[in-house]
């Protein structure tokens, strides 16, 4: 039986093998320079890539749909006034929440449709853009990404959502 820096090369019933430590070690090192080459995901805030301040209405031609986690992306070409076209991206809700408010892949909405997109552009500018809804050649609306946030980690209630304070000498429940 020989050892190299502590690991057990034969056993002494004639196989190979190596202390359960070590072999942790070597697996956790392995599974560790493998995730360091996959580029990290992070998601983001609204308030980190779209200006709320920056709201666009675009109508356009559908070029294509990317329907993917986390965001589906929907490409449109968008005729100027000059009648230069542009490609626009926008971004939204992921697929699974998609279709739970009434989105279906291949029938709501297809290449070659046109569409009005409604959403806020890119802190970057661009042709890049959040959208909160689409609305379709007939008229149908769906809301097809998120409200932009307060940027205050929610902890402001939305417009409404509070009851006003009752005035001075009125009942209390």
């Amino acid at each position: 039986m020989t050892r190299i820096a502590g690991a057990t090369i034969l056993l002494p019933n004639g196989g190979w093998g190596m202390k359960p430590r070590i072999f942790a070690i070597l697996l956790a090192s392995i599974a560790l320079s493998l995730a360091a080459g996959v580029p990290a995901r992070a998601h983001h805030s609204f308030g980190v890539e779209y200006d709320v301040n920056k709201p666009v209405t675009l109508t356009g031609v559908i070029t294509s749909i990317e329907w993917t986690n986390p965001h589906s992306f929907v490409y449109i070409d968008v005729k100027g006034a000059d009648g230069k076209v542009t490609n626009w991206k926008f971004e939204g809700y992921p697929p699974g929440v998609l279709y739970r408010t009434g989105w279906h892949r291949d029938v709501t909405m297809k290449v070659d449709d046109t569409i009005t997109v409604y959403g806020w552009q890119a802190r970057t500018g661009g042709a890049w853009g959040h959208a909160r809804d689409i609305t379709f050649s007939d008229g149908k609306k769906l809301y097809f990404g998120p409200a932009p946030g307060t940027g205050d980690g929610g902890a402001t209630p939305p417009p409404g959502s509070v009851p006003a304070p009752a005035p001075a000498g009125a009942p209390s429940n």
